[in-house]
């Protein structure tokens, strides 16, 4: 019988980062209604900002806690913020894709197709974080 510290450990980056996104996408929707509803910034640039709290927030919280990347060298840095970001920028656009055609085009479910569309980006993000953005190199022990 598996044993629920077992399940922790073995799902251990699974739940970070279940935990982290659900952190982060309630940042991204107070800022949003912060910078829209409070200080009246229109709808793109809110939305805008809201992402670049987000996806800042996802950057560090994946570093640190989800995928345990702890170097700081200069490069180590520049290849992951750039990995990170055009991953999280490819991942955005694809959402607005599969809202306009499944929604403005095909006319179906709006809340049914973003939790579809959400389900899609999380998965490519977790990919994406961890076979590319945050993987270990051999010489920093076991790759993830």
């Amino acid at each position: 019988m598996i044993r629920f510290r077992d399940m922790l450990v073995k799902y251990r980056r699974i739940i970070l980062y279940v935990f982290f996104g659900v952190l982060t996408t309630i940042i991204n929707i107070a800022t949003y209604h912060i910078c829209f509803n409070l200080l009246g910034i229109p709808n793109v640039a809110s939305t805008v900002i809201a992402w670049v709290f987000a996806v800042a927030i996802a950057f560090i919280t994946n570093k640190l806690w989800v995928f345990d990347s702890k170097s700081f060298e200069r490069l180590t840095l520049v290849r992951e913020i750039s990995t990170f970001l055009g991953a999280r920028v490819f991942t955005g656009l694809l959402d607005v894709l599969i809202m306009y055609i499944s929604v403005d085009i095909m006319h179906w479910n709006p809340t049914v197709w973003k939790l579809i569309s959400n389900v899609i980006v999380v998965v490519l993000n977790y990919i994406a974080s961890k076979l590319v953005i945050f993987r270990k190199s051999n010489s920093e022990g076991d790759r993830v």
